[in-house]
């Protein structure tokens, strides 16, 4: 037998060919599939054997969420791997995969806020190091492939996977999510290497009616300037090794089974290299639920042609009958070959021959898990607090005697943490209805009897089985309730329930009104459940037509307005809060999202003034569904920048305009910009110049900034945007202190796609906004480009960067 494949000196690609060389029909087909060992198979190591006769590709590691030590985690990876490798006549390790976007699904894990939460931050170095953590804890674990970034760009707050996003700018996704990706796959880790596997490819969230999964009908311009942007700056910036598709049927295919997007655009224009792994189940809906092929196995053939060289989570098209078609010569054995191909390579990349299995004791406890990892959860959830609304509410004076706190979330610190993190996901096992896709046990919610919230379809998770969750993974995890007694020992708290987070059920009222007529000032935590299954409002496969506040939570909010007293609102959910009688009583409002393990004690912070909050929206908020999609890089003579040509500057029943802006986000102190300068009046198309301007702080109190830039092609050949966010950048102010801010632009990344569909540099007048929003401009200037150029798309600059002096 040549060993060459096991010289480590070779690089990744030959050793992957040497072994390739070697291998059967068989042995090629396990590499191209993935075990999921499920409930109550998850154990059953038989089980595991019978389903990699010949070694497999993927090893699921959901059921990770359940075991109760991180020793336990790391022992399963182990003997699953030696079973795997065991079975496979060439002993080739499996590449175990693991979701990443709020962090692992392992006790003791760190767990970080919502996607969308981390997008109000602007911060792509905290976004970083969150990656690095998420990396290495999993690592630690044996596991190489992590399921993250999310790179979705999002329009429409009813899809219920609004808040897994970064919002709905690509250059704030995807400054964002190159610094993931650059996180996870910068360092190593007991031997191995991780690499991130970014979803969902591609215009997952512009399905029709904001529903999981539907057709998609997205123009060929907008799919790639406004979708795939994001992507191309993980792949461009980060070198990105992994790309899972959408469910979607886009443009009249299937994504999982197109050439055209997984080929001809990911590979070939956008300068992939790396994996291509199906979502779970996606391979089995081509032909099950898209209705695409005659049969499963011609579905797998028509996704592995396109370019997928992974199902997961278990062999539905990738099956025995096409790896006949295979040895039959009725299938190119060249087109399995480039897939295997790529597999052995990742394999090899991550350092899975020399180093496949977890860390056990000692070692295990000191590389997973180290005492900054919680500071930085705490930073991020400190940054991803949004103030909307100040009416002088906030702060909350230190000497406040009695505070009225109300809500469903008051006293519940599991509803901080929102989908994909592993409170909500080991939340699922106690569901009596799935909305996962592509794992078992899924039944219609609709039609099977459950114990609600009155007045609902959601599964109440107000029990003690869901509590035994929190203090078992986080038995320090504070309420808000909890948070606000430690920190005011000499003020009261009254507490009561008062509504729940759906539907219009009153009778907590009597209690929470009694609580708001002793109090000074009253605290009301807002919104839904962010999180899976049949006990969220929103989450995967749990959409909304209504986006609004629930009828219980509105009736209060004016029935507690009569007494006068000052009303400070709080929203928790995927979803940014919209609501009438918020913005006409509410006296303040902040957006927290899900701001995971760390919550309570950073919104407490930010209510008593011991955080300044510098969160910015980075989603336009719709007053109404009826409204979506509302976006602010529209295009001209749409949405409220509607002229007279087309009619009515409004509804006849809700204004055009959005109910808060997209870049939105007050503080407790004020910035003045001054001094914008623009190095060059006039550029070439492929000349860098730079934009400065100075930020002051001219408050009482530190804070930060976020400093935004947005560019606006004056005129151009094809529509373009009203505006589009160039860069953006965190600006730490002491009271009085004044920093300088330099932005890097090529021209290139106002590049768009021609008539010819070739990516342009336009010669023209490109108009330069800087400010606190994309409606709060404070400087505007322009630069001229003298002369058209072309440019290969992945080869554009992608956003600004920015620097502060």
């Amino acid at each position: 037998m040549n060993k060459k494949f096991m010289d480590p000196a070779l690089r990744p690609e030959e050793r992957a060919k040497a072994l390739l060389s070697e291998m059967s029909l068989e042995e090629k087909m396990g590499q191209v599939s993935c075990v999921f060992p499920f409930d109550a198979v998850c154990f059953d190591f038989d089980y595991i054997s019978e389903n990699t006769k010949q070694g497999i590709g993927e090893v699921s590691t959901l059921e990770m969420r359940r075991m109760e030590t991180l020793e336990k985690a790391a022992q399963w990876q182990r003997r699953v791997q030696e079973i795997v490798m065991g079975n496979s006549e060439h002993h080739i390790p499996a590449i175990f995969h693991m979701e990443g976007l709020c962090g692992a699904f392992i006790q003791d894990a760190t767990s970080f806020p919502s996607g969308i939460g981390r997008g109000s931050s602007f911060d792509v170095q905290l976004e970083e190091k969150i990656a690095e953590i998420v990396s290495r804890q999993e690592a630690a674990c044996g596991i190489t492939h992590v399921l993250a970034p999310v790179l979705d760009i999002s329009r429409d707050s009813r899809m219920g996977r609004q808040g897994e996003t970064y919002g709905e700018d690509p250059v704030l996704a995807g400054a964002l999510g190159a610094a993931y990706t650059r996180g996870v796959q910068k360092g190593e880790t007991a031997g191995r290497r991780t690499e991130s596997v970014a979803k969902h490819f591609l215009a997952f969230h512009n399905s029709e009616g904001g529903i999981h999964g539907a057709n998609s009908m997205t123009p060929e311009r907008t799919l790639e300037e406004i979708y795939g942007k994001p992507f191309q700056a993980a792949i461009s910036e980060s070198g990105l090794r992994g790309i899972m598709p959408c469910y979607c049927t886009l443009n009249g295919e299937p994504v999982s089974a197109s050439r055209k997007l997984l080929t001809k655009l990911l590979r070939e224009d956008m300068g992939f290299d790396g994996l291509c792994v199906s979502d779970y189940g996606a391979i089995g809906n081509v032909h099950a639920c898209q209705h695409v092929c005659e049969t499963a196995e011609e579905a797998g053939l028509l996704c592995m042609e396109a370019g997928m060289d992974i199902e997961m989570p278990n062999p539905a098209g990738y099956n025995e009958k096409l790896a006949a078609q295979f040895a039959e010569g009725k299938a190119d054995m060249a087109v399995l070959d480039r897939a295997v191909l790529r597999v052995l390579t990742a394999k090899f990349r991550m350092g899975l021959f020399e180093h496949p299995f977890a860390l056990q004791s000692d070692e295990l406890r000191s590389v997973f898990s180290r005492e900054e990892d919680r500071e930085v959860s705490l930073q991020s959830a400190r940054e991803s607090l949004v103030l909307l609304k100040n009416e002088g509410a906030l702060p909350v004076s230190g000497n406040t005697k009695k505070i009225a706190l109300i809500g469903p979330h008051a006293d519940c610190a599991r509803k901080f943490f929102g989908g994909y993190t592993q409170m909500c996901m080991m939340e699922s096992t106690y569901a009596v209805a799935n909305s996962i896709a592509g794992v078992s046990g899924s039944e219609n919610v609709d039609n099977k009897e459950i114990i609600t919230i009155p007045g609902t379809n959601i599964q109440s998770d107000e029990t003690e089985e869901f509590d035994e969750i929190l203090r078992r993974q986080k038995p320090d995890c504070k309420s808000l309730l909890e948070e606000l007694r430690e920190k005011m020992p000499d003020s009261e708290i009254l507490y009561a329930y008062g509504y729940p987070i759906a539907g219009a059920d009153t009778s907590g009222y009597q209690e929470a009104l009694e609580a708001v007529q002793k109090a000074d000032v009253v605290i009301l935590t807002l919104g839904g459940k962010h999180g899976t299954c049949s006990m969220a409002s929103m989450g995967e496969g749990i959409d909304a037509a209504d986006i609004n506040l629930p009828e219980c939570q509105d009736a209060f909010i004016r029935l507690a307005a009569e007494y006068g007293k000052p009303m400070i609102g709080v929203h928790f959910n995927g979803r940014p809060i919209s609501s009438d009688a918020a913005d006409r009583y509410l006296n303040a409002i902040l957006e927290a999202w899900n701001p995971s393990e760390a919550g309570a004690q950073a919104v407490a912070e930010v209510l008593l003034g011991e955080v300044n909050p510098s969160g910015k929206m980075p989603v336009t908020t719709a007053y109404h569904a009826g409204q979506l999609p509302v976006y602010y890089n529209h295009f001209h003579n749409s949405s409220w920048h509607q002229t007279g040509s087309i009619g009515f500057l409004n509804y006849v029943d809700l204004p055009h305009t959005p109910r808060y802006y997209f870049g939105h986000g007050l503080s407790y102190t004020a910035f003045a910009y001054s001094n914008l300068r623009i190095s060059a009046a006039e550029t070439a198309p492929f000349e860098p110049f730079t934009i400065s301007l100075e930020v002051e702080n001219t408050g009482k109190c530190a804070g930060t900034e976020v400093v935004q830039l947005y560019l606006h092609d004056a005129f151009a050949s094809m529509a373009r945007p009203v505006k589009e966010l160039a860069g953006f950048v965190r600006v730490d102010l002491k009271p009085g202190e004044k920093k300088t801010v330099v932005f890097t632009i090529e021209p290139g990344q106002m590049a768009f796609l021609d008539k010819d569909m070739r990516w342009k540099i336009e010669k023209g007048k490109i108009e330069v906004e800087v400010g606190s929003s994309s409606a709060d401009i404070r400087l505007t200037g322009a630069y001229e480009v003298t002369e058209d150029g072309w440019i290969a798309g992945k080869d554009r600059a992608l956003y600004a960067k920015a620097a502060v002096q």
